[in-house]
């Protein structure tokens, strides 16, 4: 199957093939979701380079990330060399246009996942991205209203707020900024958000550095890092759900199950696009800034222990597993809790810490276990792993 788009030619492979399968979805489906709000859709990565978070067998199966654009592509697909922390450096593929995004979508990509950055300019990100994290057991109602104060600290400063849903259990809130900060800064503006939204709500908002001392919804700000990315506005998740761009209006009644892959195309016929005149409302970050200045030092940041090595926590931690998939590790915290029942019941849902983490080309997941709800005498030591897999193993 091949598409004429922007007097290009793409080509669709397997347009059959079924990528969600809960719900049938095809590939095809997932190209004529893009098509249908291709405006918005390439709105959120045009001109940007991304990284390729492709699930070659459907959304059940782990993706794998691929910074490098293929060696094989069409000669009309553009790249740029991003330089890491790490000192490596990667040609990622930088979305110009629906061609671009139609062409990596066929390569297996589902989401999309840009860098903050425009491909003329790599050192001077011109988004601000708030990324609202929840810890198990938080509900939906919370999210929401972290993500009020979320605008109302952004607009107070002179940013305009933009929300979405993420097409998760979380909420996104951007702020198109002028160009003209490292990211170094434009991370302290968004940790002085964090700060300000935590001192605002203390009892449902946090910016603790430490997963294992979070409670209610993280507001996350490292987000902002050189190396990060956000799937961006209108992408379909995993979850068959779409990271939405909503107005302001709509957020205190929206639930993310209402904006899916079936469904955002009859939205965004009827309604178009929220996030239509967001190129037109850069902000400056000098009050954010100020901001950060007058917030002082985070009595929490990290810092490595004397002498160094590792931190230590403060919390009563045990780790579980490292897995290849979720799936695994999962299976192992459940032969951990068989082990030690009295234990588990007596966890609360925060107490669980399940962490996607990235290695060579693709996730993989730990998970620990945050004692502290457990009497101290009572408090099972560190095991063996219930599954110990080596991310960095192999060539």
């Amino acid at each position: 199957m091949t598409l004429e788009l922007d007097g290009r030619i793409v080509k669709i492979t397997n347009p059959d093939r079924v990528v969600f399968p809960r719900t049938g979805h095809t590939k095809l489906d997932l190209i004529s979701y893009y098509r249908v709000v291709a405006e918005g859709a390439v709105r959120g990565v045009a001109d940007r380079p991304v990284i390729l978070k492709r699930f070659v067998h459907g959304v059940d199966r782990e993706a794998f990330f691929q910074k490098r654009a293929p060696a094989k592509r069409p000669e009309w697909v553009e790249v740029v060399e991003l330089s890491y922390p790490s000192g490596r450096t990667a040609d990622e593929v930088v979305i110009r246009d629906l061609a671009h995004l139609l062409w990596t979508v066929n390569l297996g990509c589902v989401d999309l996942n840009p860098h903050p950055v425009r491909a003329h300019d790599l050192d001077h990100p011109d988004e601000l991205r708030i990324d609202l994290d929840p810890v198990p057991g938080v509900g939906w109602e919370q999210i929401v209203r972290v993500a009020l104060v979320a605008r109302d600290v952004l607009e107070e400063h002179g940013l305009t707020a933009w929300p979405k849903t993420s097409g998760s259990r979380g909420f996104h809130v951007y702020a198109r900024i002028e160009p003209r900060w490292t990211f170094r800064e434009v991370r302290r503006a968004a940790e002085a958000v964090a700060r300000e939204i935590e001192r605002r709500e203390p009892d449902v908002a946090t910016s603790r550095w430490w997963k294992e001392e979070r409670q209610g919804v993280f507001v996350d700000y490292n987000q902002n890092a050189r190396d990060h990315t956000v799937a961006s506005a209108y992408s379909v998740r995993p979850t068959g759900l779409v990271s939405a761009p909503l107005a302001w209006d709509e957020v205190p009644g929206c639930r993310p199950e209402d904006f899916t892959l079936a469904s955002m195309p009859d939205r965004y016929a009827e309604a178009g696009d929220p996030w239509a005149g967001m190129d037109e409302r850069a902000g400056s970050l000098d009050a954010l800034l100020e901001l950060a200045e007058a917030q002082g030092p985070r009595p929490d940041r990290p810092a490595a222990p004397p002498g160094g090595g590792r931190r230590q926590s403060v919390m009563p931690l045990v780790e579980i597993a490292r897995a290849a998939t979720r799936g695994e590790a999962m299976a192992g915290l459940e032969r951990w809790k068989a082990r030690h029942p009295g234990v588990a019941r007596l966890l609360q849902p925060a107490d669980v810490l399940v962490d996607s983490m990235r290695g060579r080309s693709s996730t993989w997941t730990r998970i620990r276990v945050n004692l502290r709800h457990v009497p101290e005498p009572d408090r099972p030591g560190q095991e063996p792993l219930e599954v110990d897999y080596d991310p960095w193993a192999g060539p």
